[in-house]
């Protein structure tokens, strides 16, 4: 597209000035409150309002407000959007993710995701595998963890951050999502 002639820009300003809210309010109805697709619908309404001026030109001459039309072209937008959508086909997992969907069992995946995490446990060291037992298995405190293992509480707080550091790591290579 060419560059905004003034006058189509202060026609657009004018139009959102004089309608843009009241479109906006109408969008969001439309799309059971999603504030972001409606402001989306709102920006394509008025950027077809400035492909066609025609339409602002007739209500000019029959006397009537643009802003009719204006939410006639919004209701089509979100009515094309939902069209869209649904006949756009189904998302499919990625490989990875389809072998863990696909098990029969629900049961045997947390089994099997379990023991992919105690294997990752295994690369912390001593110290950080007590502090997240402490804080994660057993659910213990900052504060209860650090009277069991007799360390600071400092000490707890920095051996757990990079505990969870090491740990995301080994579950990133043994394919565990977090």
């Amino acid at each position: 597209m060419g560059a905004i002639s003034t006058a189509d820009e202060e026609l657009l300003r004018q139009l959102y000035v004089d309608h843009g809210q009241a479109l906006l309010g109408y969008a969001r109805r439309l799309l059971g409150g999603d504030t972001h697709r409606a402001e989306d619908v709102v920006q394509e309404t008025l950027l077809r309002a400035w492909r066609h001026p025609e339409a602002a030109e007739q209500a000019a001459r029959d006397g009537t407000s643009i802003r009719g039309w204006l939410v006639t072209v919004a209701r089509n937008i979100v009515i094309d959007g939902q069209r869209a959508r649904a006949a756009r086909p189904r998302e499919t997992l990625a490989p990875d993710q389809a072998d863990r969907q696909g098990s029969i069992d629900p049961a045997l995946d947390r089994v099997l995701v379990a023991h992919e995490l105690a294997d990752a446990l295994t690369v912390l060291t001593p110290e950080h595998r007590a502090v997240v037992t402490e804080l994660y298995f057993r659910d213990r405190s900052v504060s209860q963890a650090a009277m069991v293992l007799q360390v600071p509480q400092g000490t707890v707080k920095s051996r757990a951050y990079y505990a969870l550091r090491a740990l995301r790591v080994a579950c990133e290579e043994r394919g565990i999502l977090p």
